[in-house]
């Protein structure tokens, strides 16, 4: 398992943040959702999943702890999209995220960053973008994820 990119958000990624970013549309936001380690599918197959409702119509699942629900980033959440013309790159950030009192159920595999073009956008319209390995057997403590100090997602 490792960290990739959903092949439908190859080469848009860094847009559908910055339409997030911008307002455009106004409600459109990132997700973060975290994926149950139980009969979660291989990245090989994952990857090929075009929206949230295909990544969980297999036998991968959503977290279903008392505690978790779905992180919603809003515009305000975001970094302006900035290149980085020194270093010839695009590098996106996300503020950490905490879940309060995550208590015992599901073990976690991975976080998403997706992206929810309108707030009521049903799971068949909403991309995902990234994955990344985050094993955690939660406890009933507060459960942190930490983004890289380069972010989620970088574009060379």
């Amino acid at each position: 398992m490792a960290d990739f990119q959903f092949n439908i958000a190859k080469g848009r990624t860094a847009e559908l943040y910055n339409r997030v970013k911008t307002g455009d549309p106004a409600t459109s936001t990132l997700l973060l959702v975290a994926l149950a380690a139980a009969n979660i599918e291989t990245d090989a197959v994952l990857k090929d999943r075009d929206t949230l409702a295909d990544v969980l119509a297999g036998t991968t699942d959503e977290a279903t702890n008392t505690g978790y629900t779905r992180k919603v980033l809003a515009a305000a959440d975001l970094n302006a999209l900035t290149p980085d013309d020194v270093n010839d790159r695009i590098d996106l950030d996300i503020p950490d995220q905490t879940w309060t009192n995550v208590q015992v159920g599901s073990n976690w595999s991975k976080i998403l960053v997706c992206y929810r073009p309108a707030t009521a956008s049903p799971d068949s319209a909403i991309i995902p973008l990234t994955s990344h390995d985050f094993p955690i057997q939660p406890d009933g403590s507060n459960v942190v994820v930490q983004i890289d100090p380069a972010g989620f997602f970088r574009a060379v």
